[in-house]
């Protein structure tokens, strides 16, 4: 039987829990649930915001190469330190993006028209991403990648890069979303 108990000896077999094993790899699933929701919505301000998120990340680890911050030693037996920069966290970047963002659209932008036209649309999507994405970020020091100064400079740039997208969707990008939306349905409906 496993000890999960991290004051055990070094030489024991230490595992991670199966919830810290699924935040280690949150990546594929954000991934795959915005891929879904744009597929599902088809709407070019989901695409906009996807964009921003790789946009985000891609800005996260120039900046990481320009500090060239190590990460923190690993403290899990058996484990070893990755070999990219640590300074900043790109996971807790572009998940404070997609928090922050998803929160500014729930609260100032129209509801698409392919969901439901509630409340409840507004509110629950805040409500799931707020918690996780706090819990995403703090995992990144739980698992050891990342110390929490680390933390704290990637939420801070995912914070402002959100604002920054946001701000470039309602002040004008969006009259082009709305304008290749548009194209796209009628492209589908020639193929029906």
């Amino acid at each position: 039987m496993a000890n999960h108990d991290v004051d055990s000896e070094p030489s024991s077999k230490w595992r991670l829990p199966w919830w810290l094993k699924f935040l280690d790899k949150t990546n594929t699933t954000v991934t795959a649930l915005t891929a879904s929701f744009f597929l599902y919505t088809q709407s070019s301000g989901v695409a906009y915001f996807g964009s921003g998120a790789v946009a985000c990340m891609i800005a996260v680890k120039i900046v990481k190469k320009m500090i060239r911050q190590e990460r923190p030693v690993m403290q899990r037996p058996g484990k070893k330190r990755k070999k990219t920069y640590g300074m900043p966290s790109t996971h807790s970047t572009t998940i404070t993006y997609y928090a922050t963002y998803t929160l500014l659209a729930s609260i100032y932008l129209p509801i698409h028209h392919t969901l439901p036209q509630s409340w409840m649309t507004r509110i629950l999507p805040p409500l799931i991403v707020l918690p996780w994405a706090t819990v995403i970020a703090l995992s990144r020091i739980w698992l050891g990648h990342h110390t929490l100064a680390q933390v704290s400079v990637g939420c801070s740039l995912g914070f402002g890069f959100a604002w920054l997208w946001f701000y470039m969707w309602t002040n004008g990008l969006n009259k082009y979303g709305v304008d290749a939306e548009q194209m796209w349905h009628s492209h589908l409906a020639l193929w029906k």
